[in-house]
């Protein structure tokens, strides 16, 4: 019996369980594909392997000896470990299960990466997804370092952007997130001169959202306002616009996730001339290597910033 651990196969492992399950070496054989003379010398192989015998022949078939029910027993277990490795493994090929990490602005996270998550995990298994929601820089950063898979965003300077791939990209558009009694909403037709002397919640200078609004602003003379509240965050955004008159520019989809919602009896505003900031786009870096699971979400956020929201 030395060395049984170098010396059993899995043929030898499943040829056990056949017979269990079957009581018969004919059936057995025929479950394996294989003649009946051949699983016969086969089991003599292993009963020799054992230096005991494994089954007792009766009229209603074949019953395993006591060392022959040790064998069964951690066959089956081997066998379904295996069956259990080859499934995972063949998910992860399939792009099914395994990790995949994500970054994104605000805007394209609401619209195109969280629906593209909810199609894929329609068809995972325990996949391990994360998706972080900062400005460009930080995503970029995050993407030079490996952090994420790939990004939803926009390279600033001083980002070399020959390093990066660009895939599919939008532009998004602007309009102000305001209380429901804010007193522009009691005008019909809020003009220009309208939002003069308004606060602002807004991301931190030099980011395309603030620079998108104050380039407007500036462009039609409106004075760029006194009192501004920096943040990126969305919780401090709305209990900021819920206690005052101020206004906070987003991109129209979190305008539309926001508006109606139960985040604070919210309401949008639209600039009366167009804002549009700068587009984003798809990226990742040159030459790397994705899991399957991230090429799928990757080609499902793809197909979402080509069909639009």
């Amino acid at each position: 019996m030395r060395h049984l651990t170098q010396r059993l196969q899995w043929r030898h492992l499943r040829l056990l369980s056949a017979i269990d399950e079957s009581g018969q070496l004919s059936m057995a054989a025929e479950r394996l594909a294989i003649t009946q003379p051949a699983a016969s010398r086969m089991l003599a192989e292993i009963e020799g392997m054992v230096e005991q015998p494994l089954f007792v022949r009766k009229p209603k078939g074949m019953v395993p000896t006591p060392i022959g029910q040790v064998l069964i027993r951690h066959a089956v277990s081997l066998l379904r470990g295996l069956t259990a490795t080859a499934n995972e493994v063949n998910a992860f090929a399939a792009g099914k299960t395994g990790s995949v990490r994500v970054g994104s602005v605000t805007g394209a996270a609401v619209a195109y990466v969280v629906p593209s998550v909810q199609k894929l995990r329609a068809d995972t298994q325990g996949a391990d997804i994360t998706i972080a929601v900062a400005p460009s820089e930080e995503l970029i950063q995050g993407l030079h370092n490996g952090d994420y898979d790939f990004v939803l965003a926009r390279v600033p300077p001083p980002h070399d952007r020959r390093q990066f791939e660009f895939m599919q990209g939008r532009a998004e558009t602007v309009e102000f997130l305001a209380r429901c009694d804010h007193p522009l909403l009691s005008l019909r037709k809020p003009t220009l001169k309208d939002f003069r002397g308004y606060a602002w919640v807004i991301q931190g200078v030099g980011t395309p959202m603030r620079d998108a609004v104050e380039r407007a602003y500036i462009e039609h003379s409106i004075p760029l306002p006194d009192e501004i509240i920096n943040t990126t965050s969305l919780l401090v955004m709305i209990a900021s616009l819920q206690s005052s008159d101020a206004l906070s520019p987003i991109s129209s989809e979190v305008a539309e996730l926001l508006a109606g919602t139960t985040t604070g009896d919210m309401t949008t505003l639209r600039f009366p001339a167009p804002i549009t900031i700068q587009p984003y786009h798809l990226i990742q870096k040159k030459q790397q290597t994705l899991s399957p699971l991230a090429v799928r979400l990757r080609d499902l956020v793809i197909e979402a910033l080509r069909v639009g929201p």
